[in-house]
């Protein structure tokens, strides 16, 4: 009992991990615990989108520990791609210290729900993504474009870097988010590329 009171007791630190993007109708940025309960529920609620052969209990499952080792790494903007698969070993080793405080029969099973979720490959892995994905966006569309503005993301960027998980692992979602996206391009929701790296990329 103590060691599963240790280990809950250290998914408290979750909560003081802060992330990009606002709370809609507040200044508040969101925290990681609170994002992963939320893909939680939108996974959930999207399960008459999600292919038939789909655990759901596995993609709320992984859902809920796919941001546990943030609490040693910190949040990273999705759009970052540079320095990736050191941010990613560096999580891996967060998340054995974090679930190692429970004996290893427990632990062993929430570390290899967290490494499904990486790999990607099992349909449930790309429900989960999907969800993961959109959830950014959707509370983007909900503030105006907010992160994306303050951190010059470009409607092109986004696109490239959230739609083909999304699309492939719900494609139904994916139909619906695309066009929101192309129709907030035009009130100007997105960040804008500098000056000159726009002219490099137009050349």
């Amino acid at each position: 009992m103590n060691d599963v009171v240790n280990f809950v007791l250290e998914l408290e630190r979750l909560k003081s991990v802060t992330r990009k993007t606002r709370v809609t109708g507040s200044d508040r940025f969101e925290n990681s615990a609170e994002h992963s309960w939320q893909i939680a529920m939108l996974a959930s609620a999207l399960a008459p989108h999600a292919p038939s052969e789909v655990d759901m209990t596995r993609v709320v499952a992984m859902l809920l520990v796919h941001d546990v080792g943030e609490i040693d790494t910190g949040d990273t903007l999705v759009f970052i791609e540079e320095g990736e698969a050191e941010r990613k070993a560096a999580e891996r080793q967060a998340v054995e210290r974090i679930f190692g405080l429970l004996p290893a029969a427990q632990a062993a099973p929430f570390v290899a729900l967290w490494q499904e979720f990486e790999d990607g490959e099992t349909p449930e892995a790309r429900f989960a993504h999907a969800a993961d994905r959109a959830m950014p966006a959707l509370l983007n569309l909900a503030n105006a474009g907010q992160s994306w503005i303050e951190h010059g993301i470009t409607h092109e960027r986004v696109v490239k870097r959230i739609g083909p998980p999304i699309e492939a692992g719900c494609p139904a979602l994916w139909a619906w988010m695309r066009e929101r996206l192309d129709e907030e391009l035009a009130r100007g929701w997105f960040g804008t590329l500098p000056a000159e790296a726009d002219g490099a990329r137009r050349r």
